[in-house]
């Protein structure tokens, strides 16, 4: 089974260093979008399995994008990692209040991006 993964942030750096991170899965598809408007029409043309998200973004941010995404009952259980320099618990707080599975505060290790992806997606460890 091919996983699809939508990585969400305006930094192209860090959007390709996670989805060098994912590729570690194996059989996974990873999409790029560089802020939540962008995303959401990604997420119209094609099914996503997991969506990983940074918060702060022009146009649409990442918490814009999770409630969003929350909005609609079919992706209730879509797994939701957001990836942020924002360290403050009530960011923390009000992201997982909005239906964000995971939180990760950069600078984020590629390891930690996998296990956490790993986790939410049931997904047996890689050595």
């Amino acid at each position: 089974m091919t996983i699809r993964a939508l990585v969400v942030d305006d930094s192209m750096q860090l959007r390709r260093s996670v989805m060098y991170a994912l590729q570690r899965i194996g059989d996974i598809v990873c999409v790029e979008a560089q802020d939540g408007a962008e995303a959401i029409k990604k997420f119209q043309a094609g099914h996503f399995d997991i969506v990983l998200t940074d918060i702060n973004m022009p146009v649409l941010d990442g918490l814009k994008l999770t409630a969003h995404l929350r909005s609609d009952p079919a992706n209730a259980e879509l797994p939701i990692v957001i990836i942020t320099t924002e360290a403050a618990e009530e960011d923390r707080d009000r992201a997982l209040k909005l239906g964000a599975n995971a939180y990760l505060i950069k600078p984020v290790k590629a390891q930690e991006v996998l296990d956490t992806v790993q986790q939410l997606l049931k997904l047996a460890p890689i050595p």
